[in-house]
Order: structure tokens, then sequence, then C-alpha cells
């Protein structure tokens, strides 16, 4: 009979996340028995020593006790459901015995035990702790290994993304063999390395509006380590909704941020930043560049207020906003204040779930509004010797690495300025490294009243590289 049991938030750590499991079974004695051959951690915290279930944990046969039926010998059929319903006063740890450092964990984190602020309460509190991370790239990278050395027992991360070569400047979770790999498994393996003790939950997914609550709902807090507006929006609210706090952090060429949204105590990010800029507007780290060091420092920091939240401290960084210019070398920090107004953390909230966060930043939009062309169309047309302008609105230090034939440079900043340079009467095709900045490019021309036909160059010049010119450097 194909029955599923259905496992509870406080016993998934020990079934890699899942929340429930489909077993062939005739009785629920032998449906546990199947669910421990799978997930042999899950043993000691359901069956005791002499093989009985623990008193703390009930069985539920579809809704009825199964102590009022036949025990563990209760027959099952198809399609039934059996759940587990341990007891919990507000915690996850199951254990027998009060959480307890070993012998070899006293001497990993000596040097913290000897801090008072710390001590071996604190490091048992670590232990216990919980902690996503939204992404494993150059903020993710420093936080996972500080938290992952630092004794915090169990990091989850979500991320669907490969390790490429251009990751290696600043992302030092990932090595050069990692290249290709799922950037959870490099991660993962880097954790474990360092510290075997700590638990680690991947999630191979995108964070959507569909997820976003149960994979946040089952962690303490949350290491903000996106690169893009709709899923650092998404994250906040998520945060907000679960009273969850979000350690912010986000970077840019020399400039980086730093903060703690944690709308229990404080502002949350739509206070600060109410609605993102058009789409297009601020570029990603690929497009714009990023010193490889200021995630490292950035990423620290992170690092430092989730373990001082953990251990309880009350001066974290919530209502200030730390900014650091890695070039002058230059901390400042402003202070931020609730909103009253805000949409979602204020007295009269308007947002109560999660929203379609592609629309909110005006993704789908530009979307629907710009045409684009393959590069292997654009080539084509090039080889029929068609009349047609290649507009390259990259900053003149990218144009120098890599460019189209016949194209022309003019940086984004003056496109609308020196739109008489184009001839309307062409089609004209818009490229920059992705195919996202060209985006705000044809936009700001056609608001500027620009005639002409204009097209953006998908996927950028990566793609022309990738399908036309394989000599083209890439970077």
């Amino acid at each position: 009979m194909a029955v599923t049991v259905l496992i509870p938030t406080a016993l998934r750590q020990f079934t890699q996340n899942f929340s429930e499991v489909e077993i062939e079974a005739s009785n629920v004695g032998e449906a546990l028995k199947k669910l421990k051959e799978i997930y042999p951690d899950l043993e000691k915290h359901i069956f005791a020593d002499d093989n009985t279930l623990r008193n703390f944990v009930n069985v539920y046969v579809n809704e009825d006790d199964i102590r009022q039926k036949e025990g563990i010998k209760t027959a099952v059929k198809n399609g039934d459901t059996i759940m587990l319903i341990p007891s919990i006063a507000g915690g996850t740890n199951l254990k027998d015995e009060p959480l307890s450092l070993s012998k070899e964990e006293i001497t990993r984190y000596s040097r913290h035990l000897i801090l008072p602020e710390v001590g071996v309460e604190g490091q048992k509190r670590l232990k216990e702790a919980k902690v996503l991370l939204v992404g494993s790239g150059g903020l993710g990278a420093p936080i996972a290994l500080y938290l992952a050395a630092g004794g915090v027992g169990t990091i989850g991360i979500v991320d669907f993304d490969e390790v490429d070569i251009s990751n290696l400047q600043r992302q030092i979770i990932h090595t050069t063999k990692d290249i290709g790999r799922p950037k959870i498994a490099s991660a993962a393996d880097k954790i474990k390395a360092i510290n075997p003790h700590v638990k680690v939950l991947t999630y191979n997914t995108k964070l959507t509006s569909k997820n976003a609550l149960e994979i946040i709902g089952e962690f303490d807090a949350v290491a903000d380590c996106t690169d893009n507006f709709p899923t650092r929006y998404l994250v906040n609210d998520a945060c907000v909704i679960l009273k969850k706090p979000s350690f912010y952090g986000s970077i840019y060429r020399f400039d980086g941020q730093a903060s703690v949204f944690y709308a229990d105590k404080g502002p949350c990010y739509r206070c600060l930043y109410p609605a993102p800029p058009p789409a297009g507007f601020a570029p990603s780290c690929a497009e714009g560049g990023v010193l490889g060091v200021l995630p490292g420092i950035i990423g620290c920091i992170q690092a430092n207020e989730i373990i001082k939240f953990l251990l309880g401290a009350k001066d974290l960084l919530i209502g200030r906003l730390l900014t650091f210019d890695a070039w002058r070398v230059k901390f400042r920090e402003f202070k931020i204040q609730k909103d009253e107004n805000c949409p979602i953390c204020g007295k009269h909230p308007t947002i109560k779930e999660l929203i379609d966060y592609e629309d909110f930043c005006g993704l789908k939009s530009y979307e629907e509004e710009i045409d684009e062309i393959s590069a292997e169309e654009l080539k084509n047309r090039l080889e029929k010797k068609e009349a047609i302008n290649i507009i390259d609105i990259r900053e003149p230090h990218e144009y120098a690495i890599a460019k189209l034939p016949s194209s022309k440079a003019i940086p984004l900043g003056q496109v609308v300025r020196r739109m008489d340079e184009i001839d309307s009467k062409n089609d004209t095709v818009f490229v920059c490294k992705v195919g996202t900045r060209s985006v705000y490019a044809i936009r700001a021309l056609k608001e500027a009243g620009f005639e002409g036909r204009l097209l953006n160059l998908k996927n950028g010049v990566l793609a022309w590289a990738q399908s036309v010119d394989k000599e083209m450097a890439v970077y």
C-alpha cells in the first residue's frame, strides 16, 4: 500500500528538509521502519532504545491516534496519511539530554569560550541555531565560512546557480575545480571541510513567492546575499511576515552597504527603499564590476551581526545603515527610521502576503516592451550587409575588452544626449554585457522620442562570444 508520511517542521532537519515521504507499507510499524532506513538520523528521535515509540511522539493515521487503535500494528490502506506529532516547546532540539559540547568542540571553539560575551552557553546557542543564506556568491561565501567556523549548528543555502570561472575573483568558498558544479554543492563541501559538526541544508532552487515562506520559516535568521531586487524585496517581505530578522548586505564596484532589518524591533528594507529603481538603472556586479575583496568585508559584517544576534546581543545594526567606500577606506553610518506608512511593516499594512516581485520591480513590463535580436540573427544580417546600427552602451574600459564588428560606442549615460548620432532610418541594435543595461538605454530613447526601430541584443556580448565568435574574450 502506498502511504504518505508527513514530517513535522521539528523533524525535517533529519529528512533533508522533506516535508513528506511516500512509502509502501501495510501497517504503521512497517512504514516507520522503512522511514528510519531512508533517514537513519531520524530513528533516535522517534524510537527509544527498546525500539518502542518515544512517549513525546504521537502518530496519527489520517485523523486517528494509533494509541486508540492497534498502535504500530494499525493497518494502513492505499492513500492513507501517517503524521508524526512530536511535542514542542518553542524550539527544535529533540535530544534527550540538554545540548552539550564535546571535548573536541570545546577545543575547537576555545577562543570563543574564553570570551565572557560568548562562553559555554553562548556557544551552545550557536550550535542550536539555524541560519539561511539566500545566495552563496560574493556575500554568501564569507558568511558561510565564518558561521561554519564559529559553530553555527545548521546552515541553509538557497542557490540555483553553477560555479563560473568569473566567480572566483571574489566568491572565496568556490575553487577552480568547482567550475561547473552547483554552487550549493561546492559551498556545502567547504563548510563540512571547515567544520564537520555543522549540518548543511541545501535548496537547489530559485527562491520565489511560492516557496519562500516554507523555506525561510525553518530558520532563526536570514542572510540576504542576493544580487537582484525582486529577490531582495521577496526576502524582506517574507521575513516581515514570519517575524524573522534579515541581515542585509549589498555591493557594487567599490561601495558596500550593511544593515539588519527586523520589523519587530525596527525598520524593514521597504522603510529604507520603498520601491526599486527602474529596471537596468542599477547594474549587477556582472555588469558594473566589483572589487574582489569588497564582498568579503561586507559579508564579514553580516556574519558578525548574525553571530551577535544568535548570542542575544542588543547593539545590532537595526535602524542603522552602514556604508563602506573601499577605494577611500571610509565607513559611514546613517539612521533608518521606521516608516509608519510602510506597506508591509507600518501601522496599516497593505501587503499581507507575498506578491509578484518580478512585476513589482518592473521587469515584466520591460520584457513586454522591448524587441530582441539574437546573436545569430544579428550575424546573418551583417553577413547580408544590411544597413544596421550597432550601439554598444558599455563603459569605455569594457568596450576595450571585447567589441562587436561595426559597433559604435556610446556609453549608457550619453545615449539620450547623443541620439542624433544614430541613424533612425536603420534598425538599431543596442549592446551591453548581458542584455540588461541595453534595455534601459532603449527605454530612455523611446521616452526621449527617438523614432527609429530599436532592438536589444539578447544576452549581450556574452551571447555573441558563445555562439558567433568563440575567440572573443569574455569577462
